[in-house]
């Protein structure tokens, strides 16, 4: 079982400064070189001010006890961890608290509820399927990775109900509703194949179908594995099956971001998706990361993952096409035409891992706006609602991390009712508040729940 320890209330700040005219960083102070903040320093554009912060803290005090991606329900957001999940009550956002951390080692444990349930992906082999686990030999046969349930009806006290063992692992998963409303559909993404492993033999050119009962979750199975690139000639891409499926269930469309390819899928049998189109971007695109729907379905948002999140990529040295986002238009016959890019203007260090990462809608109607994390990057609000001319219009970031560490930044930043909460892959979670007129209407529109992988329209 889980170990749950209960936490205390989280620090809150003020506006922190450091911003001349809107967007424009002010000169640097001595500490800092050529522009980039000082160490730890925060500088966010006069629209962004940062409100909280909860650090991590034991048991998640290791050196690779890394904070990962982010789901949220009602007053509870749910921050996964390499070492297991915390559930933050943000009923006062300004003044976040944490409620429970659960420990149950396995990265990176990417995380998404529907209702009482929890979902946790594993994508490192595991002793065994329990949260007393540990690291496993991907050769050895009775090694686990997959998908673990629990029960998150007691929010301060969640229980381990079941674990799903698929193929190649879950490095990502999303929440399909089923028709019926008893039913939901995972569907997970993970890398491969591996030849020297038992639960990730070559091709793996599939993602994995979770079929969950919502009454009785104990019954959780994989239903179906479908094939999304047969035929494709061996040794096109460095991996087989996706990194990440957004799916957009109103629509029956679903986008993945399949390494080498872009995909855009018929969900309306959800057991069954069927794919409409492959898209390439071999000039500029080097890891399809992740995808983003606008709100009335006629875009979409690739980012790539140039340097799988360890490199600095926002430097002078690499285009602006590089390890950026890539933004299509989905026309009316749901073909994909790329229309522009969009990557952070604002210069990092050569020290700071920086390229596109997780993000999500501001809910502004009738524009889109995204928010996103970058790592080193940042988080940042970029509008691109004219696709071919995207640009950022608030941001936040932290200067360089201290020498002896070399992963860090914002690994997801989502926007929740009315607030941006990032969740900063050292530092803990970050509360930010926008305020601008551009992007004040969103304030409200109030969510129960919020996957960022599994939209729902505003």
């Amino acid at each position: 079982m889980a170990a749950v320890l209960l936490l205390a209330p989280a620090c809150s700040f003020g506006d922190s400064g450091g911003i001349g005219e809107f967007g424009e960083p002010a000169p640097p102070p001595a500490a800092a070189r050529d522009g980039i903040p000082a160490q730890d320093e925060i500088r966010h554009s006069p629209n962004i001010t940062v409100v909280a912060n909860v650090p991590l803290a034991a048991p998640f005090d290791g050196p690779e006890d890394w904070g990962t991606d982010m789901a949220f329900q009602g007053r509870y957001a749910f921050v996964g961890n390499y070492r297991g999940f915390t559930v933050h009550d943000i009923g006062d956002p300004e003044h976040p608290k944490a409620v429970a951390r659960v420990e149950c080692p396995g990265g990176q444990n990417d995380i998404s509820v529907s209702g009482d349930l929890l979902f946790l992906s594993v994508d490192y082999p595991r002793t065994d399927d329990t949260c007393a686990s540990d690291d496993a030999d991907p050769s050895a046969a009775n090694m686990w990775e997959g998908i673990r349930i629990f029960d998150i009806s007691d929010k301060a006290h969640p229980r381990y109900l079941k674990s799903v063992r698929t193929e190649c692992g879950s490095h990502t998963h999303a929440v399909v509703p089923g028709k019926d409303g008893q039913t939901l559909y995972l569907y997970v993404s993970s890398p491969g194949p591996e030849p020297d492993t038992v639960n990730c033999r070559p091709p793996h050119q599939n993602i994995s179908i979770v079929e969950v009962p919502v009454a009785d979750p104990g019954r959780a199975r994989v239903v179906a594995k479908p094939e999304l690139f047969a035929g494709r000639p061996e040794g096109e891409t460095s991996a087989g099956g996706c990194h990440d499926i957004t799916v957009y269930p109103e629509k029956n469309l679903a986008a993945g971001a399949c390494y080498g390819d872009g995909v855009l899928l018929d969900i309306s049998d959800p057991v069954r998706p069927r794919l409409l189109q492959t898209v390439r971007d071999e000039e500029n695109f080097s890891i399809w990361h992740s995808a983003t729907f606008n709100n009335d379905g006629t875009k979409v948002v690739f980012s790539d993952e140039m340097g799988g999140g360890l490199a600095a990529t926002c430097l002078p040295s690499i285009d602006a096409t590089k390890g950026a986002d890539a933004i299509y238009a989905l026309t009316a016959e749901r073909r994909l035409v790329r229309q522009g890019y969009f990557k952070i203007p604002r210069v990092q260090g050569e020290r700071e891992n920086c390229v596109a990462h997780n993000g999500s809608l501001v809910p502004v109607p009738g524009r889109d706006v995204m928010v996103q994390g970058w790592y080193m990057g940042g988080v940042s609000v970029w509008d691109f609602t004219d696709p071919a001319h995207p640009r950022e219009i608030a941001y936040f970031e932290r200067g360089p991390l201290p020498p002896e560490l070399h992963l860090g930044g914002s690994w997801s930043a989502y926007y929740y009712n009315g607030y941006i909460y990032s969740s900063d892959i050292t530092k803990g979670l970050d509360v930010l508040r926008l305020d601008d007129p551009r992007t004040d209407a969103a304030k409200s529109v109030r969510l129960t729940e919020l996957n960022a992988q599994s939209q729902r329209s505003y």
